[in-house]
């Protein structure tokens, strides 16, 4: 246990599985205690219970924070049951796949209340907690907004305003002692993932270990990634380590976005 996040308060976006469930069960080993949100009250609270098993205090709070006075509301439960907050994981959100002229308004419009608008009302929210305890946002947004593809399109745009939104929003850090930062996952071996996984054994008859070989040489990767390898990111960004990391978008995606190249005239 890393005793410099002892008695120090982590609240977790889409916390019941994947990604928020390794970076809430990650903090909670460095000594975090944790308010655990997301839809899913059955799925939160063996998350809940998987920390305490560590020695931490660990609280749920479900609900979909596209509400509109979700996050506040939110933001108010912390405050309530902890007294403060340390941390901020901004991870809940996906986006709708598929056909541009086929996607509805509706589908645009799911895809920025979470991943965006709920972001940007739960930061607003917290910032007087974290303002206080010199605390630390992580987005976790995706790569989509460094490699956009067209049946992605909701998604790239979404992780494009929230990169954006991120950069703004460290320079209100700088100001106020809040650290902000945003890591941009890539293909990780999650529940989404097996989905899309299955599609691909579906259309090329491949078996599962096959298939995975076929995505990851069309990705040209060198692996898939785990939620692990996120979380352990994570946790060294908000510890006093990584303290110097403000305002950074941090790409972990096993080289899958191709780096700028400069031209010969530059």
């Amino acid at each position: 246990m890393n005793p410099d996040h002892n008695g120090k308060v982590a609240l977790i976006t889409g916390a019941s599985r994947g990604i928020g469930k390794s970076i809430a069960l990650e903090l909670a080993r460095a000594g975090c205690d944790l308010m655990l949100t997301a839809r899913d009250r059955t799925a939160l609270s063996e998350v809940a219970q998987a920390a305490r098993a560590l020695g931490r205090k660990a609280e749920i709070h479900a609900a979909d924070l596209c509400g509109r006075n979700e996050p506040q509301g939110l933001a108010s439960a912390v405050e309530q049951r902890f007294g403060r907050l340390d941390v901020l994981i901004n991870n809940a959100g996906a986006a709708r796949r598929g056909d541009f002229f086929q996607l509805t308004d509706d589908d645009w419009d799911a895809g920025f209340g979470l991943k965006f608008f709920a972001q940007v009302r739960l930061c607003r929210a917290s910032w007087p907690l974290l303002k206080a305890s010199g605390g630390s946002i992580v987005a976790i947004a995706g790569i989509g907004g460094r490699a956009p593809v067209a049946d992605y399109m909701i998604g790239s745009s979404v992780i494009g305003a929230q990169a954006v939104f991120m950069k703004a929003l460290a320079e209100l850090g700088k100001r106020d002692g809040v650290q902000v930062n945003t890591v941009n996952p890539g293909s990780v071996d999650t529940d989404r993932f097996r989905h899309r996984l299955a599609i691909i054994m579906r259309k090329t008859g491949l078996d599962e270990a096959a298939a995975i070989e076929h995505h990851r040489n069309e990705l040209g990767i060198t692996r898939f990634g785990q939620p692990d390898d996120i979380a352990g990111l994570v946790a060294f960004i908000v510890s006093p380590r990584g303290r110097w990391m403000h305002g950074a978008a941090v790409d972990m995606d096993g080289g899958q976005v191709e780096p700028l190249r400069m031209s010969r005239y530059d």
